[in-house]
């Protein structure tokens, strides 16, 4: 054993790859449903990293895993987290506000109740919700004020207290999820067709052909807007005429018109315009073929649908869309994606213009324009250096987590900016998510595995422990009850709204896998930034009131 410990220390990549190797296909084993996913690694970490204190990563694994993975969110989730600021934004942050509070006002009580110094207390409440970042401000603040003689021996104890706590501020918060939605019976897939965003869903889309018998229709983009179908009018037949459908069209009683989207819109459809028959119109291909084409070309990424203007070049119209697994019905604000692939309807000789218009490249989706995603990361980390003063001679910096992810939300809604395009691939996307998060979890895992177990073996910490487990818990209990007890939130979106106020990743995964969806992003990315400030100055505010 001695021999290896030796070989692992002096060899840190082989270590991260152990602890990757391991801790990864143990987190895929399911036991009553769940299992603990990506988040397998960071106990895998912890148990490797707790037989010798030289066993552990440096810390930049841990910084690198930590920025690719709170970017590659962000880039993501941009355009749902200012949409959702729009609607329920800012109920799901009040919510998230609310539950910090009450772990703070716990923290507060462990205090009391258990003697604890303020440096402990607020390293017990930033690893009970496991927030780096506000042990990080409790640490620089007690370099800047304790006596020179104390300084070491106060800093290691919000360490001590923060690497007791942490463990258990993950696992809790994935238990109480998985609690949550056993007890209340939670069905994801019919959870997921409720969501009013249904970009978001993975619904079948369908193919009808209907035959109009409504008079006096205004022209389709009219109609659109008033009746707000999710769908799609690909081909007309109007007598022996066969043509798209576009905005100005007027639908006549007599005419076929195909209609593709979700099986409940097109019912909605078709008993606004007439009646479904048998023919099916898209089989026609005398006149129109119909393709699928990756978007690869930087020119078209990162615009919406309707400023391509489709059909005046092309005589062409976008009836299907797919990002990842997801299919859906775009619209003409839909933004496309670098990565995305769209099915177009044109006309035959116009197939290969169309293609080399949209790229369609498979080895270009599945690389990243280096020059803009350096940017933009090298922009979020500049910006968490910033100190921001707040009133008491308290110094606030958003650190290398908080940066990237605030820059990443404006640049993911951008899209682009001029000729330089924010977003990356959505494979490419993932990847960076998954490598970044793993790099994550095996970097604090080792580098704390030492520190809890040396501390619990000898006899201390049974009440720091308990105290953070106490707060994860209460924490986690409260935020699940009131969101969807009496908040209704969806469960796909407050597991997220959990992983971004415990503004810990290894919990929005276990989420993802749990919902298999992209909906806890949506929460996630709507409260993390808020929880992260919040979280470190709840921290600064125990450990200079509590003595």
């Amino acid at each position: 054993m001695s021999m290896l410990v030796q070989v692992l220390r002096d060899n840190p990549i082989l270590l991260l790859f152990v602890v990757a190797g391991i801790g990864y296909p143990l987190g895929r084993i399911r036991i009553g449903g769940a299992s603990l996913g990506v988040a397998a690694v960071l106990f895998v970490g912890l148990a490797i990293g707790g037989l010798d204190p030289d066993l552990k990563l440096p810390e930049v694994v841990y910084s690198l895993g930590l920025v690719l993975f709170v970017y590659a969110i962000g880039l993501s989730s941009g355009s749902m987290f200012f949409s959702s600021l729009r609607h329920r934004g800012l109920r799901y942050n009040l919510l998230v506000g609310v539950v910090l509070l009450l772990a703070a006002l716990l923290a507060g009580l462990a205090h009391a109740l258990f003697g604890l110094d303020g440096p402990t207390t607020a390293g017990l409440f930033a690893g009970s919700l496991t927030n780096t970042p506000a042990l990080a401000s409790v640490v620089e603040n007690i370099k800047s004020s304790a006596p020179p003689g104390l300084v070491e021996q106060l800093q290691a104890e919000p360490v001590i207290a923060y690497s007791i706590a942490y463990p258990f501020g993950v696992l809790g918060m994935i238990l109480s999820i998985y609690v949550a939605q056993r007890l209340w019976k939670v069905d994801y897939a019919v959870e997921n067709r409720q969501v009013e965003d249904s970009t978001t869903l993975n619904e079948p889309i369908h193919n009808r052909t209907l035959r109009v018998t409504a008079a006096g229709l205004p022209p389709v983009a009219a109609l659109m807007s008033a009746r707000r179908w999710n769908v799609i009018f690909g081909r007309l037949r109007h007598g022996s005429d066969t043509s798209l459908v576009t905005g100005q069209t007027v639908l006549q009683p007599g005419d076929l018109v195909n209609v593709i989207g979700p099986q409940e819109a097109i019912q909605d459809a078709a008993a606004g315009l007439g009646e479904s028959v048998a023919e099916h119109l898209e089989f026609d291909l005398s006149q129109f073929d119909k393709r699928r084409f990756w978007i690869s070309n930087s020119d078209v990424a990162g615009r919406q649908i309707k400023d391509l203007d489709l059909y005046n070049h092309f005589t062409a119209t976008i009836t299907r869309m797919r990002r990842g697994d997801v299919e859906f019905i775009p619209h003409g604000e839909t933004v496309m994606g670098l990565g995305d692939q769209v099915r177009v309807v044109a006309p035959h000789g116009q197939m290969e213009s169309i293609r080399a218009f949209f790229g369609d490249s498979y080895r270009a989706v599945s690389e990243i324009d280096v020059l803009s995603f350096s940017l933009g990361l090298g922009i979020g980390l500049l910006l968490g250096m910033v100190p921001i003063p707040l009133p008491g001679g308290v110094v606030l910096h958003l650190g290398i987590a908080g940066g990237p992810l605030l820059v990443s939300l404006v640049l993911g809604a951008l899209g682009r900016t001029g000729s330089l395009v924010w977003q990356i691939p959505y494979s490419a996307n993932l990847t960076l998510r998954q490598v970044g998060l793993i790099l994550f979890l095996a970097g604090i895992g080792t580098r704390s595995g030492y520190a809890f177990f040396n501390t619990l073996a000898n006899g201390g910490g049974q009440e720091i422990f308990l105290a953070g487990a106490v707060i994860t818990f209460l924490a986690s209990l409260a935020a699940l009850w009131i969101g969807y007890r009496r908040l209704h939130v969806p469960m796909g979106i407050l597991v997220g709204i959990l992983a971004g106020m415990q503004t810990q990743p290894a919990v929005l995964g276990f989420g993802l896998e749990q919902t298999r969806s992209e909906l806890p992003n949506v929460g996630y990315a709507s409260v993390y930034p808020l929880a992260m400030i919040l979280k470190i100055l709840l921290a600064q505010a125990l450990l200079l009131l509590l003595k």
